[in-house]
C-alpha cells in the first residue's frame, strides 16, 4: 500500500496514516488482491472548484473528486492481481468538509474519512448515477468505515 499524501493544511498530515488504514481494510473487506497506489490531496476551494470546472464542467466547488486510472473490463484482473497498481488520485476539499460536518452533525474527523472512502470507493469501480448502483455504494461506505 502505498498513499502519496499531500495537504495544504498542515495540521491535517495525520490523515496520510488514517487513510493508508482504511485502504488496507477496504481491500480486504472486498476481498481484493493487490496493492494499489493512491494520490490524495486535501485541498482549498479554489483548487477543487477549478478541477470541477475544468475536468467535470461544473462551476462550483465540491467535496470530494476522484480520478481513475484504470477503467474497463482489465479492472477486475488487475484486482485480483497480486500486484502493484495504481489506483488514481483524489481530491479532497477541507473547507467543505468542515461545513458538511456541521451540517450533519458530526466530528470533521468522520466527514474526512467518509470522503475518502467515498473517492476510493469510485477509484474502484463503484458508482451512484443509477439507484442501483446507489443501493451498493453507499451501504459499503458505511460498512468499510466502521470496520
Amino acid at each position: 500500500m502505498e498513499i502519496d499524501f499531500n495537504s495544504e493544511y498542515q495540521e491535517l498530515t495525520n490523515y496520510e496514516e488514517i487513510y493508508t488504514d482504511i485502504a488496507n481494510k477496504a481491500i480486504k473487506h472486498l476481498s481484493l488482491d493487490f496493492d494499489p497506489i493512491i494520490s490524495v490531496s486535501i485541498v482549498d476551494e479554489e483548487m477543487i472548484h477549478q478541477i470541477n470546472n475544468e475536468y467535470r464542467h461544473i462551476d462550483r466547488v465540491t467535496d470530494v473528486i476522484s480520478f481513475a486510472f484504470n477503467d474497463g473490463e482489465d479492472r477486475e484482473k488487475l484486482y485480483h492481481s497480486h500486484q502493484m497498481v495504481v489506483l488514481g488520485d483524489i481530491y479532497i476539499c477541507f473547507p467543505q468538509a468542515e461545513r458538511q460536518a456541521s451540517e450533519y452533525g458530526h466530528g470533521i474527523d468522520r466527514e474526512m474519512k467518509f470522503l475518502f472512502v467515498h473517492g476510493l470507493l469510485h477509484l474502484l469501480g463503484y458508482d451512484h448515477m443509477k439507484k442501483e448502483d446507489e443501493e451498493i455504494m453507499f451501504p459499503l461506505q458505511e460498512e468499510i468505515l466502521a470496520l
